[in-house]
């Protein structure tokens, strides 16, 4: 126990999380900025007639033309965390408007958006306004100091994303198989010098065992002084490499900036005094500011046993799968919030029937009346989404006069290159089945087991 308090009461150089705080305020900044220019907004949020919601947060849905307020808010209080202006106020703004855009439509989902709403989650509990922010200048008070565990949090994130995503690697599709990246590689045929390279089956599994290995031990490399330098250049070669593979968005540029964060802090102050050399914000910081050791810390017990709840359900909540009879990468029963990045290919087929009990007349659904392409495209293969639409289709044709309403989904389902199979078991009333996270019977098991986490 005493190890333990004298680690909570450990220092380091507040500059780290200074230089952090402003990298990740800039990157979401320029994340929200890029979203709306391209037109997602709209396409994404605003023109569908029906959004997919997560289970618990069915009442979180985008506010019409109003959505762009959320957006315009998110991205302010992005700008002002890497300000440091009004941190306290500015980064709970920011976790609540970003979560709740993450939460306005499931078909969204993404591993580095959750990754952002749990990342600002923990910053709720940091002082990362100490150093180098307009907070420090209005309060003519800078301290020099942070506690290690304030700086540390960040790391343990980080190494659970990469080291889970290793695990996850291991399996025979990854593997043995080199799936889906056999698919997704041979697409790439018209790039400039590597698209021929992409051809090569060897490749395929070069990159396969190669992506295993770069997750499970990058964290450990980071951490490790001797092999920090080559450990960042090989994050920068892998994140920029798949950038130009694959259609990733902002991920591969908030991984290089995290990294960052596992160097000395020397190397965060350097670069942060030469920038502000550079601007001249030297002379007016050192002007209006007194250096002081460490800022009181009024809520640290608090922060303690909150942080340390929070990375627990971090550590076992990736394995809830096992809770779930059936193949994971076929039902997806614990798939999402797991850091299972990038491991199956799947598309599908899947029509609704609807049946008037009473008459007994049944007609087939248009989705593309309901959603859209893209929308159509993610439900087309995940269990929960077409459990959602069925309730949709069920509640909708209710609402227009069919008393005793029967939903019932004709879907087939290829994952990782393998041949189309039944998805959804046709003779169940899909609209008396209920949402939740109980095990969903009527999936038709795949007749195969994919080994490995």
């Amino acid at each position: 126990m005493s190890s333990i308090g004298s680690y909570f009461n450990k220092t380091q150089d507040s500059s780290t999380l200074a230089f952090f705080r402003i990298g990740f305020g800039l990157l979401m900044t320029f994340s929200i900025l890029r979203f709306w220019l391209k037109g997602w907004i709209e396409t994404t949020y605003i023109d569908p007639s029906f959004h997919f919601s997560y289970y618990f947060f069915d009442w979180v849905k985008p506010l019409g033309d109003f959505t762009y307020l959320i957006f315009l808010i998110c991205g302010l209080s992005a700008f002002f965390i890497a300000l440091g202006y009004k941190y306290t106020y500015s980064i709970i703004i920011f976790f609540l408007s970003f979560t709740y855009i993450e939460l306005m439509d499931k078909t969204t989902y993404l591993n580095h958006y959750y990754f952002i709403s749990i990342l600002s989650f923990i910053m709720l509990f940091l002082p990362a306004s100490s150093s180098y922010s307009i907070d420090a200048l209005q309060n003519k008070t800078s301290f020099s100091k942070v506690y290690k565990w304030n700086i540390d949090v960040i790391k343990l994130l980080l190494f659970i994303v990469y080291f889970y995503s290793g695990l996850a690697k291991i399996n025979s599709d990854w593997l043995m198989e080199a799936q889906p990246l056999k698919i997704w590689l041979t697409s790439n045929y018209d790039l400039p010098l590597i698209g021929g390279l992409m051809q090569k089956t060897w490749i395929h599994y070069f990159m396969s065992w190669g992506g295993m290995i770069y997750d499970l031990s990058i964290a450990f490399l980071l951490i490790y002084n001797k092999t920090r330098v080559f450990a960042f250049l090989l994050v920068i070669f892998f994140h920029l490499f798949t950038a130009i593979l694959f259609p990733i968005g902002m991920f591969p540029y908030i991984m290089i900036m995290g990294s960052v964060i596992f160097f000395e802090s020397k190397t965060h102050k350097k670069i942060l005094d030469y920038f502000s050399s550079l601007f001249h914000l030297n002379k007016i910081i050192s002007s209006k500011k007194i250096i002081r050791d460490i800022k009181p810390f009024k809520r640290k017990k608090l922060a303690i046993v909150v942080l340390s709840v929070f990375f627990t359900i971090q550590i076992l909540f990736p394995f809830r799968y096992f809770l779930y009879p059936g193949e994971l990468f076929w039902n997806e029963q614990g798939y999402r919030f797991s850091w299972r990045v990038m491991l199956i290919e799947k598309k599908g087929y899947t029509n609704f029937k609807v049946v008037d009990k009473d008459s007994n007349n049944s007609f087939f659904v248009k989705n593309e009346d309901f959603l859209t392409e893209f929308q159509e495209r993610q439900m087309s293969f995940q269990p929960d989404f077409i459990l959602e639409f069925a309730h949709f289709l069920g509640n909708f044709y209710s609402e227009r006069g069919i008393k005793n309403v029967e939903v019932y989904a004709d879907s087939y389902v290829t994952l990782n290159g393998r041949m189309s199979m039944p998805f959804i078991d046709s003779n169940v009333d899909l609209y008396k089945q209920k949402r939740g996270f109980k095990h969903k019977k009527w999936i038709i098991p795949i007749n195969e087991s994919i080994k490995g986490f």
